[in-house]
């Protein structure tokens, strides 16, 4: 159960051509460093477009709690007076982060290096994810943390009164430890290098440049290099936050598995580190068209264009593309079942540790509903039956994972029988307004199990 919710019994079924426009929310990554950096800036940060699910309301009040004046303006327009890097005042109470890992890892790097101590809970899905791939690095700018055996919250952060600049190597990639070693070496002196591997989401380094800090990117042999120098005084900004693209996934996949859809999504970022889903659709035939392609606060932008595609295959999706597109394994697969042949998935590893264990959720609904479903460690592999040819008819487990959610509600648009889930109340934390949305579209998903 949510700490935000009672459990949602959710069922989606068989509807005529999805057709309109999809006005998607603000992108959720975006969202949460918006406010973050806002509050570590002097002066008023402006935002509009904010995406507000629980998971980025939640940031929001945390960075009240420490001290930042955070205001909700209406229509997504929201101020932030920043207290400036290395201003956060010590918060009074426990830092509750709900269900979001992005929100609570960034929050911590940001506080990691100022002289304060904070206690950091969530919901039960969020308790029991690991932070120490996050407090590890944290603790080589000299800051320390005690939570429950395996790193787990609920945990307590003692930042460091003395930090030091630090070189990290991120060991697996992932953006939400890139970003929480950056956020950290803005309260540091000299030079803070990251060096990832592997390429995930740009958005720290874009809107860390964009506020004034002093960064640096440079693909090497070794990696991407990004040097950031600290104690900046970051300039308060007006950020215009792009719809996020991993929630125009969902109506994207369900236009091209119900046949006659023609559905318009407008104003998609399509960042090169967020885009990998779309072009994976693509590559598997999918009538997916960017229209519109522009530049929006230093993101490329685009309005995208789904029709039924009941002809598409399945590919060997490319392990390199997996941190651009590591949210919406869940909903591809539900793509793959309706697709021919098979489509394999590796180097996804991080999938076994987001909101659930998220192929073992997947492949458990996918086999209840009828689907072949093949896994190991760092990968799997949905054999799909084709148009016409999914079952349905089961009832999954959402294991309090809104995008596990989201993507059996989808399933159930195109099979032969409806899909429920057990509980589709965490897809408040990033996608509010997904039942009227999808519903404004031809979609028939209801309250109440099947």
């Amino acid at each position: 159960m949510s700490s935000h919710a009672t459990p949602i019994p959710m069922t989606s079924a068989a509807c005529g051509p999805l057709s309109g426009v999809a006005q998607v929310p603000g992108d959720k990554s975006i969202s949460h460093r918006s406010l973050i950096l806002g509050a570590m800036c002097v002066g008023k940060t402006t935002i509009s477009g904010l995406l507000e699910g629980d998971d980025v309301l939640d940031t929001a009040r945390a960075m009240r709690a420490f001290g930042a004046e955070v205001t909700d303006l209406g229509d997504g327009n929201w101020s932030v007076h920043g207290v400036g890097v290395g201003g956060f005042a010590e918060p009074d109470g426990v830092i509750d982060c709900g269900n979001s890992g992005t929100g609570v890892r960034l929050i911590m790097g940001a506080m990691a290096t100022s002289p304060i101590t904070a206690t950091f809970t969530g919901d039960a899905s969020l308790n029991g994810r690991p932070m120490a791939r996050v407090t590890d690095p944290l603790a080589l700018f000299g800051t320390q943390s005690v939570g429950r055996k395996g790193g787990r919250l609920p945990m307590t952060i003692v930042g460091a009164a003395d930090p030091v600049p630090v070189r990290y190597v991120v060991p697996v990639p992932s953006a939400q430890v890139k970003s929480a070693v950056l956020l950290a070496g803005l309260n540091a002196p000299g030079q803070t290098v990251v060096i990832e591997a592997e390429a995930t989401r740009d958005h720290t380094e874009r809107m860390l440049a964009g506020f004034g800090a002093k960064i640096t990117v440079k693909d090497t042999d070794e990696g991407r290099i990004i040097t950031l120098t600290g104690q900046p005084e970051l300039q308060a900004q007006h950020v215009d936050v792009p719809r996020d693209p991993s929630s125009a996934a969902f109506p994207v996949c369900a236009a091209l598995i119900v046949p006659g859809s023609d559905v318009l999504v407008p104003g998609i970022g399509l960042n090169p580190t967020r885009a990998g889903l779309f072009t994976t659709l693509r590559e598997m035939g999918a009538d997916l068209t960017y229209e519109n392609e522009r530049t929006e606060g230093g993101e490329p932008v685009a309005d995208l264009r789904a029709r039924f595609s009941p002809d598409m295959k399945g590919i060997e999706v490319p392990p390199a593309r997996a941190a651009s597109m590591i949210d919406e394994y869940p909903v591809l697969s539900v793509v793959a079942s309706f697709a021919q042949g098979q489509t394999m998935m590796r180097g996804v590893k991080e999938l076994r540790v987001k909101e659930s264990d998220r192929i073992d959720a997947m492949a458990k609904g996918l086999r209840a509903n009828g689907v072949e479903v093949d896994e190991g460690p760092d990968w799997w592999a949905v054999t799909g039956l084709g148009h016409g040819n999914v079952p349905g008819g089961a009832t999954c487990a959402s294991q309090l994972d809104h995008r596990i959610a989201m993507s059996f509600m989808i399933m159930g648009m195109a099979a032969n029988a409806p899909v429920s889930v057990d509980d589709g109340a965490p897809i408040t934390t990033s996608f509010p307004i997904f039942e009227p949305l999808m519903a404004q579209l031809g979609a028939k998903v209801t309250r109440g199990a099947l």
